[in-house]
């Protein structure tokens, strides 16, 4: 009797499980709802209701818009490989662009207007950068300097005979703007009943439906546009391959040029409409020379804090917008409530870090805490020479916190020439 012998089939041990992560959209949530609890106990322990009041939360989604906008100029340009820090120059350019256009046309003809000024900015980029391999530093800091020159010119040869000033240009008309009139009778009920974080997340929510400009909507809802076209589409994954590996991405029969064009001016065009947000909104009504006043560079700060993603920077242009905003309508005495809002936020940091054994993050945050503590028990309010340099002070500690864990493209500011794979 003969045995068979057969070989076993070996056998497949089954994957473990992954940890399953929290989606991006309830990670944001999960923040907007952390930072409302923050603010409420802040403005209940100081005092200071201005902290979420709708006015606040007014002016800061209309300071947030040019720096959204600028932001996400930036994403598009470098997912493409292209650094561009001549956001601020396309940016002037399209404030002058879009008062000459709603001067003449109205404010749309004003926000194409801005458009086509800010793309051209882009335009001009993508020649030096991409045909000529020109340094992307270098090129956007000559875009900043021939933006501002630009615009100078310009508002001398036409808006001083209508203005009488070389300066500013003649009142141009700005969007309508709307107000879901129902929601925010409601929310304004709430918010006078003063109930500990309730009637704050009202104040706060009611500034997001009052008073909200068409511009306000399409600025808005190009957050959640970018993201589906540049991860849910061909045409976004193969920019965002040439800001990773544009060698690859040729080999791939992929026009690299053609698309690092694409995005350069696309991002200037967005640009162009952060400036168009400073004249046509409530607010602005017309040109006004160093009217940008460094929010393309805030801008680009908050890409960076996004870490290269819409969602992220989202949140980094409403953390700047709020500073700004939150100075404008409460002075040095809200921004002081705002460093004790911040004390607890790191004292909330402090807690998990030390849950997670980071000693050494944990010691700074304390460290942190403590000076923040004892400017806000020294003082009464900030000097009113301060204040208006919140958000730029805002940039720089957020830019410090969140170089921990920046994912830049691999490819951005590399240079790059046809048929280097071959």
């Amino acid at each position: 009797m003969s045995l068979a012998t057969e070989t076993a089939a070996p056998l497949t041990v089954p994957p473990a499980p992954g940890k399953r992560r929290i989606p991006g959209w309830a990670r944001g949530v999960l923040w907007a709802v952390g930072i409302v609890a923050v603010l409420s106990t802040a403005s209940y322990l100081t005092g200071v209701n201005t902290l979420t009041s709708t006015n606040t939360a007014q002016t800061a989604l209309r300071l947030a818009l040019p720096i959204l906008l600028c932001a996400l100029g930036g994403l598009w340009s470098e997912r493409g490989g292209v650094v561009n820090i001549g956001l601020e120059g396309m940016m002037i350019l399209g404030t002058w662009g879009a008062a000459w256009g709603a001067y003449y046309g109205g404010p749309w003809a004003g926000l194409g207007a801005a458009i086509v000024f800010g793309a051209l900015g882009g335009l001009l980029h993508a020649i030096a950068t991409v045909t000529f391999n020109v340094n992307h530093i270098v090129s956007g800091v000559a875009i900043n300097l021939l933006g501002l020159g630009v615009a100078k010119y310009l508002a001398t040869l036409i808006f001083e005979p209508l203005s009488g000033n070389p300066r500013q240009s003649p009142t141009v008309p700005t969007f309508d703007t709307y107000s879901a009139t129902f929601l925010s009778n409601w929310l304004t009920d709430l918010e006078d009943q003063q109930r500990v974080f309730i009637s704050d997340a009202a104040g706060l929510l009611n500034g997001l439906v009052t008073g909200v400009a068409p511009l306000t909507m399409i600025a808005i809802l190009l957050v959640p546009v970018s993201y589906l076209v540049l991860w849910r589409t061909r045409l976004g994954l193969r920019l965002r391959s040439c800001g990773e590996n544009p060698v690859a991405a040729e080999s791939l029969g992929i026009n690299v040029y053609a698309h690092k064009y694409l995005g350069v001016l696309i991002s200037g065009g967005l640009a162009g409409m952060g400036g168009a947000s400073l004249v046509l909104l409530q607010g602005g009504g017309g040109y006004l020379e160093n009217q940008t006043n460094g929010r393309g560079y805030i801008g680009l700060a908050a890409m960076i804090f996004g870490n290269w993603r819409p969602g992220g920077l989202l949140g980094g242009a409403a953390l700047f917008g709020y500073a700004d905003g939150l100075q404008l309508s409460g002075g040095g005495r809200a921004v002081l409530a705002l460093l004790y809002g911040v004390v607890l936020l790191l004292f909330v940091i402090v807690v998990v870090q030390l849950i997670r054994r980071q000693w050494i993050a944990a010691a700074l945050g304390v460290v942190g805490a403590g000076v923040l503590y004892w400017i806000y028990w020294s003082n009464d309010s900030l000097p009113s020479e301060l204040t208006p340099y919140t958000a730029h002070v805002v940039t720089l500690i957020v830019l410090a916190v969140a170089s921990q864990r920046l994912r830049p493209p691999k490819a951005g500011g590399a240079r790059y020439r046809r048929g280097e794979g071959d």
